[in-house]
């Protein structure tokens, strides 16, 4: 099967050495500029930290190709044109990611789906997941539940996972018989489904599992923007009063 078949098929698809140890070097040097500088100057609703008293327990970044030319001219070349080849279709670009699960600090993400974040109708939407470490297992590896997307949304309720607000309330035996787990070294890609069931587990090593994560939404999907922000509002609000932004 070619790329695009297997993604149809199993909800997701992993791509090796999708990015050069070079393009990965320039990547990490702009994230390390954005961090190291630009932290204090981005919507706090676009950055998570595990603890905010520790500035090394970063864990997630939003929005970066607002924040950065560099990557949004990433978001807008070979990415965009591998989410257009496995929705077979025009996208809009969304979202790009950063994200670490830090040794010693990091939670598990609970099962989830995309596309209950997404809001849209038709659910035509790709995410594509970037390594920039060695991921496995001990660092908390994506684990995607194969040919869940078929079965299409299913209930979401609230979590207590910072960055993942929403998970599956029901997620059980049944699921984890079709779970695969996905191993990647740097510059290694995942491209799943929004409505592809998936969670990782926390980060048990002593290494980082820094990673990017690029959203696009098909055209022809239409998303309820007024549901979408409202939502977005709620969950600023409570995160600031909970004091975790």
């Amino acid at each position: 099967m070619n790329r695009r078949e297997s993604f149809e098929a199993d909800g997701f698809v992993a791509v090796s050495d999708f990015c050069s140890e070079a393009e990965c070097e320039a990547l990490e040097t702009e994230l390390s500029r954005i961090i190291d500088t630009q932290l204090d100057t981005l919507p706090p609703e676009h950055v998570f930290f595990e603890d905010m008293t520790d500035g090394a327990s970063l864990k997630q970044l939003q929005q970066l190709q607002t924040h950065s030319p560099l990557l949004g001219d990433f978001m807008n070349g070979r990415v965009r044109e591998l989410a257009e080849e496995l929705l077979g279709e025009l996208v809009v670009p969304k979202n790009l990611q950063y994200f670490n699960k830090a040794p010693g600090q990091s939670r598990a993400t609970p099962p989830h789906q995309d596309g209950a974040y997404f809001l849209l109708e038709p659910c035509r939407a790709v995410t594509l997941w970037l390594a920039l470490d060695a991921v496995d297992e001990a660092n908390g590896c994506v684990r995607y539940i194969r040919a869940s997307h078929r079965a299409g949304l299913r209930p979401h309720a609230r979590t207590a996972t910072l960055g993942f607000s929403r998970g599956i309330t029901e997620f059980g035996e049944e699921d984890l018989v079709n779970e695969v787990k996905c191993p990647a070294e740097p510059g290694d890609l995942l491209a799943h489904h929004a409505w592809t069931i998936h969670r990782a587990e926390a980060n048990t090593s002593p290494r980082s599992r820094r990673a990017l994560g690029l959203i696009f939404y098909g055209e022809s999907a239409r998303e309820d923007a007024a549901a979408h922000a409202a939502y977005q509002k709620q969950l600023a609000a409570e995160l600031t009063m909970e004091g975790r932004i």
